[in-house]
């Protein structure tokens, strides 16, 4: 395989992490809400989320910093994608107060 095509492939091999992560991370906090124990939740998400990401960045690298940061890149854009479609749509935001809204 040429370099470019395993670059491309660890870039979404990363997305796929990404997406894996930041999807089990909504997924918890949405679940540890109504949980008894949302401790539990959280640690035991955390604990398998890193364990299945670190692992994947491991295979995908290859021990080749390329692939390794083009993983990562990946993972960044899927952080950026999660994050913007899991804001509050703006008429549904807390308000705050008006000193803190114009605060310097």
């Amino acid at each position: 395989m040429n370099d470019t095509l395993t670059l491309v492939l660890a870039g979404l091999a990363g997305a796929m992490l990404g997406a894996f992560f930041f999807g089990g991370l909504w997924w918890t906090v949405r679940k540890s809400l109504a949980s008894a124990k949302p401790g539990l939740w959280v640690f035991g998400s955390l604990l398998l989320r890193m364990g299945v990401t670190m692992t994947g960045f491991y295979f995908v690298s290859g021990g080749d910093w390329r692939r390794l940061l083009s993983c990562l890149v990946g993972f960044v854009i899927v952080r950026q994608l999660v994050t913007r479609l899991t804001r509050f749509p703006e008429e549904n935001q807390p308000r705050q107060p008006q000193e803190a809204r114009h605060a310097p």
